[in-house]
């Protein structure tokens, strides 16, 4: 049966793959550690849970608006502005089937074929392939270690052509877990308005903030920044849902207006009793995601240490998500690159991590540290041992 050439050219997500991979092993009985999925470890909290319990007991369990029900689209107004300080309407908010199913709306609904994304490197694998699918060119801007992994002004101004319709920005970053100075993003944000490019700002880690660090929703500079700007957020890594699925867009209402037609045609409305857990996830208390950003950072800073102490190892420090993005050319054997040698690391050590090609950055490997710490000295162990032996 004929399959189309736009799906074909596709390539299967790499980290779906390794964490796929790692599974089976584990399946044949295999001592295997995975540090792949960016999926928090925690159980969703108890009253979320609830909500949803009694969301199904109530019989919320029927077809909703396209879009989100009213009050999901009110509370998520409503911890914008408690969060961040800027006011959006419910009528500017769409809730949909997770973060990744927003951006895929929204390149479809701001992109015509031909037009030019803009995404800094490294970047979440999805990013390019969902700009692919809509006929749309990803332009990938390179940036550096020594920098955070952050795009600068003067080089988002000169990836800018007549062609460019959209910049995607993830702050903070899956996979560096870096964080934007709000300096940088200022700067960022005065480009977009000068040039009047779309910025399509991907914030789903931004209640994973350590210390020294510190957050700035690309939506905040102003009335001018916030015309030009599509945020995505959801409950996924906040709040332990990731098998939940929800996600939403804030953005102008013609945008939503775009977003909306386009879900109605496609999915209609994302489950219901999800909405509802995600409802009391907003509107309930919050300590359980201080908590678990407590524990994050706990767990980031023992690997932070453990990976300095290696020699040849280089990274930027992750302010932010939980992943550490670390380089490892100087252990590559001749003729070797990342993937083969995260091929050789789960093979020798039972070690799953991902490389960093699909990424976009060569050379480097990223650890999720969403585990608790015995998994993590355990692998941290392992690693140190593979690395010796080369």
């Amino acid at each position: 049966m004929h399959t189309s050439a736009l799906v074909n050219q596709l390539k299967p997500s790499e980290t779906l793959a390794a964490a796929a991979k790692a599974r089976e092993l584990r399946s044949k009985g295999i001592d295997v550690l995975e540090f792949t999925v960016g999926e928090p470890d925690f159980i969703t909290p108890q009253h979320i849970r609830d909500a949803a319990k009694t969301a199904m007991d109530a019989g919320h369990t029927r077809y909703t608006a396209a879009t989100g029900i009213q009050e999901l689209k009110q509370a998520v107004c409503d911890a914008f502005l408690r969060d961040h300080g800027v006011a959006y309407k419910p009528s500017e908010v769409t809730i949909s089937n997770g973060a990744k199913h927003c951006l895929h709306n929204v390149l479809v609904a701001c992109c015509e074929p031909g037009d030019e994304v803009i995404i800094p490197t490294p970047y979440w694998v999805s990013y390019s392939a969902l700009v692919e699918l809509v006929g749309a060119k990803p332009v990938l801007v390179e940036t550096h270690e020594k920098d955070g992994f952050c795009l600068s002004a003067e080089q988002f101004r000169k990836a800018i052509t007549p062609k460019t319709r959209l910049m995607m920005l993830n702050s903070p970053s899956n996979p560096t877990g870096g964080v934007y100075p709000v300096d940088q993003l200022e700067a960022l944000a005065r480009v977009a308005v000068e040039k009047d490019i779309i910025v399509l700002s991907d914030e789903i880690y931004d209640k994973l903030i350590y210390s020294g660090h510190t957050f700035r929703s690309f939506a905040s500079f102003g009335e001018e920044v916030k015309k030009r700007t599509v945020i995505v957020n959801g409950v996924s890594k906040a709040y332990a849902m990731t098998g939940w699925r929800i996600g939403w867009t804030l953005a102008p209402d013609n945008v939503s207006a775009a977003i909306n037609k386009l879900q109605s045609q496609q999915t209609s409305n994302p489950c219901s009793v999800s909405q509802y857990a995600a409802l009391a996830a907003l509107k309930g208390p919050q300590e359980c995601v201080a908590e678990m950003c407590k524990e994050f950072a706990a767990r980031r800073d023992y690997v932070v240490k453990r990976l300095r102490s290696i020699p040849g190892l280089t990274f930027a420090e992750p302010g932010g998500a939980f992943y550490v993005f670390f380089g490892v050319q100087d252990y590559l054997k001749p003729g070797e690159d990342a993937p083969r040698f995260c091929e050789s690391l789960l093979r020798e050590a039972r070690v799953a991590l991902v490389p960093g090609d699909p990424f976009g950055v060569p050379g480097f490997v990223r650890m999720s540290f969403a585990t608790d710490e015995t998994t993590l000295k355990s692998g941290c162990d392992r690693l140190v041992g593979f690395l010796n032996s080369r």
